[in-house]
């Protein structure tokens, strides 16, 4: 027995609780308020089944199918969506009470159960939705679920609820809630108030009442404090050794007991905070905790290049990325600066980790989330935070940067021409997506006119491949490791990629979830209007199916290049498969694995989707990295060759406006991977967008794209030539060369400079009006600057 489990035995025996009659062994509780939890008087206490979706569900009494007494109640649930069972008690409850809820549950489908409270304060504002959430997909039997919690400060009530989700059928049974004691009586009783430690550049001083550290730069004298949540984990011990403090916490929601540790580095201006936990996970954990943002400061995150986020602007709503691929933050840092001084988090554990962006007082702020690995605590978790006086986001970025190079993760594309020489060929290149077959009259065509640098991203016939290559054009193909349509679905699609490594359904190489179902991939549209999932291909048993697909063709198709889709952009996933288990690392290795194979062994340049800095040793370029994620048109992915002449809001304000955008990934990777916009958001996808499309390439030094077909080139031929001689010439002089800086010239943002180590500056306007810059000439509206080029 632990010592936080000896305390709460302590704590219950000292308050004379009683058990309730019936509980056997490792069930005895203080059944005091839960009434009729077994269902022996029907559904008396307990409210009426509610789900989401009108008539999907239905709560009957079962007296056939029980675990204890003589009934359960059953709950049929047809939708997909959410339901809840819940308890008429609604408790009063003090902050600090330790309190144990448990119930059977027997579920059948592919849905869920979740046991836990809703927590309230005392003006009956929900806090928590689901305090202690303890949750259970299909089961063997009957099983018990025990959720043992904390209640969070502020929090004067809670309401016991079973909930659920997806089509399901759910037995429930012997419900009890039990009080066992309080926190106060298993805290330290010496515990301090505060604990410090500092070094030559900054003090990190941790609030034991609230689990909170506060940074004082003392270079500058600026304070970032953190602000506590109502589920902050609680101090249980904390003491300071030189240049650290060593904490015992425990999780409120899971009563679980995590060791930490907050250590200097060095006289850095770095605090590494470490968490260590064992036993089963349910939910996240969020600590430490968040910093408190104030008006004027911008949250910095990677999201694909990059963006800036106003802490006070209202127009943004509450958001949560994850690190775990391109999808999400595609480096595992963030951070926040008014312009010059800031702080930043580099998660140094990514793979089981997110940020979720909540508003605290009307504020966003960046809050760090630490996910379960399959189900577990896990391995051991770090985050490093750094502080600056000066510098602000470019300083961020250029600290990752080093970071990157001390993990590995760093590697130029002049370094991989040396293993690759057709590297030479990308570095400029615009990607063209071209729908038609005569793909060498076409690049003749685009030569002649000027495009002299292509990377032909369509597949083709051996001898044109032949063809383009001694045009001196990058020859290339899509290819993907992750879809795998059920071949018993072929039928009913209108057609089959051959992509699709649908011989894993025969194989048992799909990826499982916790329950045993095949994860679901990509939707198919059949041939009646309906959606036809994928299921996933295990990223364990990816190269072997790269190894039988790639050599053979590269004996009769001579392509130099090839782009692997979805690996860098999907989250790493989990497999419980029991042939191919994988937790998320592993999953991430894989596809490294996968990627270091096509480039490496095959010897190709090598592309992926959207892009994810694990992969940088590895590949070539990113398709999408340009584009931000959350900002793209409707439907990219699915209708890629339509062009929009309506401009979507959110894609003026974010994709291609001026307030928000920032070049984070070329700040650190410029010279290590070229960036590309995404194949359903390329530089003509919106016409009335091009221009500033063509801005950006410019600024960022990247290429362009182009996705058209034969009558959609000749259209616009003078137009697709002017965009490329715009952005080729700084693509191909600075695609070797690290982005050194990057600046706002102008307060919103309108004009914007970057520096590259090859001695180019390219300024940029996007504004409406001309700029006057400081050597007296004037930059007029959507045109740019560009300095320093060596001459051809």
């Amino acid at each position: 027995m632990n010592r936080l489990a000896l305390a709460i035995v302590c704590a219950v025996a000292c308050r004379g609780l009683f058990v309730a009659e019936g509980c056997r062994g490792d069930e005895r509780a203080e059944a005091e308020a839960l009434a009729n939890g077994g269902f022996e008087k029907g559904v008396e206490g307990w409210e009426p089944l509610w789900v989401r979706e009108a008539g999907a569900g239905r709560a009957t009494l079962d007296t056939d199918e029980r675990r204890g007494g003589d009934k359960a109640l059953r709950i049929d649930h047809r939708g997909d969506k959410d339901w809840s069972l819940a308890h008429a008690l609604r408790l009063e409850v003090q902050p600090g009470d330790i309190l144990e809820l448990t119930c059977w549950v027997r579920v059948r489908g592919e849905g869920s159960a979740t046991l836990g409270v809703v927590t309230r304060d005392a003006a009956g504002n929900v806090a928590d939705w689901v305090h202690g959430a303890r949750r259970a997909g299909q089961t063997d039997g009957w099983r018990r679920l025990r959720s043992r919690f904390v209640v969070p400060p502020g929090i004067a009530t809670i309401w016991p609820r079973l909930i659920g989700d997806g089509p399901a059928t759910v037995w429930c049974d012997d419900f009890a809630l039990a009080r066992q004691g309080s926190i106060a009586e298993l805290r330290g009783r010496d515990l301090p108030a505060s604990v410090r430690i500092r070094n030559a550049t900054v003090e990190a001083t941790l609030r034991t009442d609230n689990a909170t550290f506060a940074f004082r730069d003392r270079r500058s004298g600026r304070t970032w404090a953190q602000s506590a949540g109502r589920a902050s984990p609680i101090v249980l011990e904390a003491k300071a050794t030189g240049p650290a403090v060593d904490l015992t916490l425990l999780d409120p929601a899971s009563m679980r007991e995590i060791t930490a540790s907050a250590r200097l580095d060095g006289d850095a201006p770095e605090l590494v905070i470490s968490l260590e936990g064992q036993g089963a996970m349910e939910a996240p954990l969020a600590w430490p905790a968040p910093m408190a943002s104030a008006p004027g400061q911008l949250l910095i995150l990677p999201v694909n290049e990059g963006i800036s986020y106003p802490a006070d602007d209202a127009s943004l709503p509450e958001m949560r990325y994850h690190l775990y691929g391109g999808h999400g933050l595609c480096m595992p840092w963030y951070g926040v600066t008014d312009g010059a001084a800031g702080w930043m988090a580099i998660v140094q554990t990514p793979d089981d980790a997110a940020v979720s962006l909540p508003r605290r007082k009307g504020l966003l702020a960046l809050a760090p989330e630490w996910e379960p690995q399959k189900g577990q605590f896990g391995p051991r978790r770090v985050v490093r935070y750094v502080v600056f006086s000066d510098g602000g986001y470019v300083a961020m970025a250029k600290r990752y940067r080093r970071f990157a190079q001390a993990a590995g993760l760093f590697k130029t594309l002049a370094e991989k021409r040396k293993d690759v020489p057709a590297v030479d060929l990308l570095v400029g290149a615009v990607n063209v997506w071209y729908r038609d077959r005569d793909a060498v009259a076409r690049c003749r065509e685009l030569q002649a006119a000027g495009i002299r640098r292509i990377l032909w991203s369509s597949a083709l016939p051996p001898e044109q491949i032949r063809m383009l290559n001694d045009l001196g054009v990058l020859t290339s193909r899509y290819d993907i490791y992750q879809d795998s349509m059920n071949p018993g679905n072929f039928p009913r699609l209108r057609g089959v990629q051959a992509g699709w490594t649908s011989e894993a359904w025969e194989n048992d190489d799909l990826t499982t979830d916790a329950n045993g179902h095949w994860v679901r991939g990509w939707e198919v549209e059949a041939k009646d209007g309906t959606r036809i999932p994928c299921g996933t291909l295990c990223d364990r048993q990816a190269v072997a199916y790269a190894k039988r697909r790639i050599p053979p063709e590269l004996a009769t198709h001579p392509y130099r290049c090839r782009f692997i889709d979805t690996t860098t952009a999907s989250p790493w996933r989990e497999c419980w498969h029991p042939k191919h288990p994988m937790t998320r690392s592993e999953s991430k290795r894989f596809r490294m694995d996968l990627l270091a194979y096509v480039s490496g062994e095959c010897g190709l340049v090598c592309g992926s989707e959207t892009g994810h800095d694990a992969a940088v040793p590895f590949v070539h370029y990113f398709e999408g990295m340009m584009s931000l994620g959350p900002y793209r048109v409707p439907e990219a992915g699915r209708d890629m060759a339509r062009v929009w002449n309506d401009v979507p809001e959110r894609v003026a304000k974010f994709q291609t406006g001026h307030a928000y955008r920032l070049p984070l990934w070329e700040l650190v990777y410029h010279d290590c991977v070229v960036a590309q916009w995404y194949w359903g958001d390329y530089n003509n996808k919106l016409p009335a967008l091009w221009d500033r499309r063509d801005l950006w390439n410019a600024l960022y030094g990247t290429p362009p794209m182009f996705m058209f077909e034969r009558t959609i080139w000749t259209a616009n031929k003078a137009r697709f030539v002017e965009s490329y001689q715009t952005i080729e010439p700084v693509a191909r002089a600075c695609g070797y060369s690290e982005m050194l800086s990057h600046a706002w010239l102008a307060p919103d943002h309108a004009v914007q400079q970057t520096r590259f180590a090859n001695g180019v500056t390219v300024t940029a306007n996007f504004g409406d009006a001309a700029f006057s810059l400081s050597d007296g000439a004037t930059l007029p509206p959507l045109t740019h600057r560009v300095e320093g080029l060596p001459r051809p």
